[in-house]
């Protein structure tokens, strides 16, 4: 059969008026309505149960004043909202030196040249350690062992100590998400560069490192989700952010509902990177497979 026959039979009309094609795309939408509708009741079935399990608890009175009292939270929100602000501005301020710091350590360490043997050494132990030692451990230990050294010079202020934890840790996961990215560019990329001219540096600057960075953009805002939530550790060094502010609040009036709030706050920022970061993903795998079908 030529070409025109076959698209006149592709375009038979079915008994209904439809031609097969239409008529797959309508059962495609019934069964994703027919999904959605399962998804949907599903879900409300499941969190009636738990919120009919929870009201109907018999401490459910005592939770409800104690951990959701909307008044206590209006008293404590300009307060928490200080406090977050000052969340936001030291992980803004934290997350560009992990860039920058990360990416140096991953250039290093990537580096096949002899005489950078030491620096990779140096490198390669740094990021062992920081990965190995729990992020509270080590901005415990910055926090209050450099003001012990009692030497000149070296920087006294609390939420700088903390930050300073906070981008060593991250530092050292940030730095293997920005090596593996480089690793999975292919060398025909680096050869292909070279043989029209470029430096080993250029290539790595103008080739290498634009499609590494791009496949690693989800990895790093995992991290950085995860740093977000981690700069409240620098509330034991002594600075009054969000959750310090619920602890004092908790502390002294014996109610949590500050907490809560303080929780509320975070997850204001963090579930919006999440569904980014969840946005990207897809967009990626959708692109290899198109990639993978034009191959």
């Amino acid at each position: 059969m030529d070409g025109h026959g076959g698209r006149r039979a592709g375009a038979v009309l079915s008994t209904t008026g439809l031609t097969r094609q239409q008529e797959r795309a309508a059962a495609k939408r019934r069964r994703a309505r027919r999904g959605a509708l399962i998804a949907t009741v599903s879900t409300l079935v499941f969190f009636a149960v738990v919120i009919a399990l929870v009201v109907t608890a018999p401490g459910w009175d005592d939770v409800k004043t104690t951990f959701l009292s909307w008044h206590d939270f209006k008293e404590a929100l300009p307060d928490l909202l200080k406090g977050f602000w000052l969340d936001i501005k030291l992980f803004a301020v934290v997350e560009v030196c992990v860039l920058v710091l990360a990416l140096a350590i991953a250039l290093v360490r990537s580096t096949r040249a002899a005489a950078l043997f030491p620096l990779r050494l140096v490198t390669t132990v740094f990021t062992d350690v920081m990965r190995g030692l729990p992020v509270v451990l080590l901005v415990y230990t910055i926090g209050f062992g450099v003001p012990a050294l009692a030497l000149d010079g070296l920087p006294t202020d609390p939420l700088v100590l903390g930050g300073i934890g906070l981008t060593l840790a991250y530092s050292g996961y940030v730095a293997e998400v920005f090596r593996s990215g480089i690793s999975s560019v292919h060398p025909s990329q680096t050869a292909g560069a070279l043989a029209l001219g470029l430096t080993r540096a250029q290539a790595m600057r103008h080739v290498i490192l634009p499609q590494a960075i791009r496949r690693v953009i989800p990895p790093l805002l995992n991290d950085f989700i995860a740093l977000q939530k981690d700069v409240a550790l620098v509330s034991f060094l002594g600075p009054i952010e969000a959750f310090r502010v619920a602890q004092i609040e908790a502390s002294s009036n014996f109610i949590f509902t500050p907490i809560v709030g303080a929780g509320l706050l975070y997850l204001c920022v963090t579930i919006p990177m999440t569904r980014w970061v969840d946005h990207l993903q897809n967009k990626e795998r959708r692109v290899r497979g198109v990639a993978e079908v034009s191959a």
